[in-house]
């Protein structure tokens, strides 16, 4: 009996302090640097590193970029030489072994990156409002560099020691009449906004293929609640300039994107996804907390196993070592390429103009300042997330600024990143469906965030 509740005992501190330091470090508000408002601590640590680092950080991007692109051909190639190479390194094979497509793009983030820090060939490509704008000091990589660092090491604290075991009972009982899917859907929800939303997209996917979710419900998850992470909100209010009103700008997200997580599953086209399952499978679910429990009893219980299971600090720094190239390897390129590509075609064309063009009339009866500036940074979210807080950097109106972030971050479906995995996911959704979703998305969440950011800056 000693030995089991000593047992007990320690799996419930393994499960709060580092649940805590963790809710710490991503979810609590403190007073920003020079007084600015207040931000999340991992930001003010990122800021730090990034100031110490300066004018090395364009060259530590180039290397990062380069590692990315010849790791992934040399990886391929052993791979198609000898597919059991990576058999006892799965997640080399995860990290380096891409597809024809994804590999191109790291190719071309890496020739675009060489042509932006030695400023060669075209000057459309090394501008300080194109590739300069991105990779070079003050730019937008950089910062991505110091955030990835300290929110990849420092995420296992949430994900690892029992807290989104704990939530997942908790909402049990609100998915199913609120989203029309079932409470295990909160745990791909929690992991996408407190990790990255590809893990959310891979989680749903085998989950699918399982038998766990039928068609419909891995289609509503995975382009509902594969919500954009804190560290990528963190990262797109930063950008615009307004990093001390992390606070409000994310509690406007949440409201918006609720609202819209509400109303997407009830309307086409995921509402006309087939309710059967992978394969013909039968369902696989049994959403039933044992008798003698309640969801809070229960969640708690398996936060305590999740903890107990959770290893050493060697463990720990692994995982959250794996995190950081994650990102730093497989995110840090898509944006170098789809950044610079769409900065490109936004600086020296008239294409997002003419695509933004019939919203301007909306952003104009909704009051928003600059609307022909912003009209492009909405549409061009599609492409990449960090795009429209890109082209808001340089709108004078704060207003502005603050509705193009928000909505950069509840539209969701960007191609760069989370569309790209959806469509190499056996989650059944096409490119014509995230395209809907994503216009859906935009005309459901803007009139929500203008309102609120109205109310907000009238103060």
């Amino acid at each position: 009996m000693k030995n089991h509740t000593s047992s007990t005992n320690g799996s419930f501190w393994k499960f709060l302090i580092p649940s805590l330091i963790g809710v710490g470090l991503f979810m609590t508000p403190v007073p920003a640097q020079e007084g600015e408002g207040v931000t999340i601590p991992v930001a003010i640590l990122a800021n730090s590193l990034e100031g110490l680092l300066g004018s090395i950080l364009p060259a530590l991007l180039l290397i990062i970029i380069g590692l990315s692109f010849f790791g992934s051909v040399i990886a391929v190639v052993i791979h198609k030489s000898n597919p059991k190479r990576f058999e006892h390194s799965p997640y080399l094979e995860k990290l380096l072994i891409v597809n024809p497509f994804w590999l191109a793009v790291r190719g071309v983030a890496f020739v675009l990156a060489v042509m932006t820090f030695f400023q060669l060939g075209s000057e459309a490509v090394y501008d300080d409002y194109t590739g300069g704008l991105l990779l070079m000091d003050g730019g937008l990589l950089p910062l991505l560099f110091t955030v990835f660092l300290f929110a990849g090491l420092f995420l296992p604290l949430l994900l690892n020691f029992g807290l989104l075991e704990l939530f997942g009972a908790l909402l049990t009982k609100l998915m199913r009449p609120l989203f029309k899917l079932p409470g295990r859907s909160s745990i791909d929800s929690l992991t996408s906004w407190l990790g990255d939303g590809t893990i959310g997209v891979v989680l749903t996917s085998k989950q699918y293929e399982e038998g766990f979710y039928s068609k419909r419900e891995a289609a509503v998850i995975g382009t509902t609640f594969s919500v954009v992470s804190i560290t990528f909100s963190l990262v797109v209010i930063m950008e615009v300039g307004l990093g001390h009103m992390f606070v409000p700008f994310y509690a406007t997200v949440i409201f918006a994107g609720f609202v819209a997580a509400l109303i997407m599953p009830r309307i086409p086209p995921l509402s006309k996804k087939a309710d059967t399952y992978a394969n013909g499978q039968e369902a696989q679910l049994d959403e039933s907390i044992p008798e003698g429990h309640t969801p809070f009893s229960w969640g708690f219980a398996k936060a305590k196993e999740r903890a107990g299971e959770a290893k050493g600090a060697g463990e720990f720094f692994k995982d959250g070592t794996k995190n950081v190239l994650d990102m730093w390897l497989g995110v840090i390129p898509v944006v170098m390429a789809f950044g610079t590509i769409a900065l490109v075609i936004a600086e020296f064309t008239p294409v997002f103009a003419w695509l933004g063009a019939p919203f301007v009339p909306i952003l104009q009866v909704l009051q928003i300042p600059e609307a022909a500036a912003a009209s492009e940074a909405v549409v061009v979210g599609f492409a990449d997330m960090f795009l429209p807080a890109l082209f808001a950097a340089d709108i004078e109106s704060e207003l502005t600024r603050f509705i193009i972030a928000c909505l950069s971050v509840t539209q969701l479906i960007y191609l760069s990143e989370v569309g790209g995995v959806l469509l190499g996911s056996k989650i059944p959704v096409k490119f014509r469906d995230l395209l809907i979703i994503y216009l859906l998305r935009t005309i459901i969440t803007l009139p929500i965030i203008t309102l609120i950011a109205h109310i907000i800056f009238m103060f």
